[in-house]
């Protein structure tokens, strides 16, 4: 039997263990640190030269100038029309399915008139040019670039350009195809710390953009933190997790597996299970069992459940909802016969599946809203990835005749109270004295 740490709130140490349960510190290595660092500085001084030699030495590649790392135009279209139909026709359901979701996202602008003539208001536009960093060779997420690049599209930027490593010349034909279903403008077979560089200083080929999103490993969220400032980023996202509230209605390898679905992306993912009925988490233990040996990710998997994985007993559903709103999941399952009444009192998680046929994985891939989401507790103060990171606000603001008397002296009176007087001599100049 795998052992999977249990917990109940009725214990006298409950907060303590869930407290260790739930600690992830993504404790920076120095050694990684000291590499990004160099990686970056050599891009940003060498250019084009830098990111060549990189990739010809981190990706085993023979590439000469970048000329030689950026597909043609035609590259794409050809790897979507190679495609099986049956992968061409999901790729293109899940492309669409996703569009439809996030073009009600999309910020409007909006102003008004005060009863003086003075305008107020707020202008709403695209960022001008976004990179996407995707990972490469076996580890490919076509759905990672259709949640990436659609929403980016859909706010209006005008130049989505897609960086992705392809080591020893390997080439995801799904992840190109994705491209250009998703409308990506360019696509440079570049990664790792040296592509988040040439993104974010600009080189001879690569043109600089204005924010950087998609995942990768500990470089490539080491790079783009510290690139943060001189670009935006999406968000230095944590190991995934799920959370599933259950009330014991439903089928334990449904449960089982929603875990599993999780625990498969690496050993520090976590997957927990709150519950009201003890019995009911037996049988869940009972289909893990059951249900590991026929997993080919078996070893990660169980690391994961192990290591990070939790049941907890929960007195009632009220005590459950209550404890996923302290753990702020990436993911939350309300494996219930009636959930909808529960929902509103979920303040924090990055995603909500509601019901039992509404399992995490559909939101992976298909179900329309994003798959980017907050991670470690983050849902506590940040939302799923949107069109709207890809607008920026800004504020507009036309002052009347009549309208500068009024506020005029209400920003001379403050101003002086701060100590500015040119703030306040501004303001005073615009009166009719």
């Amino acid at each position: 039997m795998l052992k999977i740490k249990r917990l109940a709130t009725a214990e006298a140490a409950f907060t303590a263990r869930l407290d260790a349960l739930l600690a992830f510190e993504a404790a920076a290595d120095e050694q990684i640190e000291r590499t990004v660092a160099a990686i970056l500085a050599d891009v940003k001084t060498r250019g084009d030269a830098a990111v060549v030699d990189y990739s010809n030495r981190f990706d085993r590649l023979t590439a000469t100038t970048m000329a030689d790392l950026e597909l043609a135009a035609g590259d794409l279209q050809a790897a979507l029309d190679h495609l099986p139909e049956a992968q061409r026709e999901a790729l293109e359901a899940a492309a669409e399915r996703i569009r439809a979701y996030h073009q009600r996202q999309k910020l409007e602008g909006w102003s008004y008139t005060e009863a003086d003539g003075t305008l107020l208001g707020q202008m709403v536009t695209p960022l001008d040019r976004v990179g996407l960093y995707v990972p490469g060779g076996k580890a490919a997420y076509p759905s990672s670039v259709l949640m990436n690049a659609i929403p980016a599209k859909v706010a209006g930027v005008k130049e989505l350009i897609m960086v992705v490593p392809t080591p020893g010349g390997e080439k995801n034909p799904l992840v190109l195809a994705a491209a250009c279903l998703a409308g990506v403008d360019r696509v440079f077979t570049i990664g790792g710390a040296q592509a988040v560089g040439a993104l974010a200083y600009g080189t001879q080929a690569v043109p600089q953009v204005d924010k950087i999103v998609g995942p990768g490993n500990a470089y490539v969220a080491t790079a783009k933190r510290r690139v943060f400032g001189v670009v935006g980023i999406d968000m230095v996202a944590g190991p995934s997790e799920i959370l599933i509230v259950s009330d014991g209605s439903g089928n334990p390898d449904w449960v089982a597996m929603d875990l599993f679905s999780q625990a498969e992306h690496d050993e520090l993912a976590q997957s927990i299970l709150i519950c009201t009925d003890a019995a009911f988490i037996d049988r869940v233990q009972a289909s893990i069992d059951k249900l590991l040996p026929t997993m080919p990710r078996r070893a990660v998997i169980e690391a994961s459940l192990t290591d990070r994985g939790a049941f907890i007993l929960a007195h009632d559903l009220a005590e459950a909802v209550a404890l996923a709103n302290r753990v702020a999941p990436e993911h939350l399952e309300l494996a219930l016969a009636d959930p909808e009444p529960w929902v509103a009192r979920i303040h924090h998680a990055g995603a909500i599946f509601i019901g039992h046929y509404t399992s995490e994985s559909l939101g992976d891939y298909c179900a329309g809203p994003n798959h980017v989401l907050p991670t470690s507790g983050s849902a506590r103060f940040s939302s799923p990835l949107g069109v709207y990171d890809f607008q920026k606000r800004t504020s507009l603001i036309k002052v009347s005749q009549r309208g500068a008397q009024t506020l005029g002296h209400i920003a001379s009176t403050l101003a002086h109270g701060e100590g500015l007087p040119a703030h306040a001599r501004s303001a005073e100049l615009r009166l009719d004295l």
